[in-house]
């Protein structure tokens, strides 16, 4: 079962290199289909990498750690 608290703790393991570029990623919602909302903030919202930030590393975090999570995908 996907639970907030594990998706927040993959979470705050990202956000260590996020904030390196004055970055940030939170937890939206978990839809019942599996899928994770999250919303990109700080520099990172605005980024033209931003795609490649979700899909290569948020997205790829997650479903290490939570392989019945679906897909991840970025809400403004």
């Amino acid at each position: 079962m996907i639970t907030a608290e594990g998706i927040e703790a993959t979470l705050a393991k990202i956000k260590i290199f996020l904030g390196i570029d004055n970055g940030g990623v939170e937890l939206v919602r978990i839809r019942d289909d599996g899928i994770v909302e999250v919303r990109l903030t700080g520099s990172c919202a605005n980024c033209p990498m931003s795609l490649m930030t979700i899909r290569a590393g948020i997205e790829r975090a997650i479903m290490i750690d939570h392989p019945e999570v679906k897909r991840v995908e970025q809400v403004k």
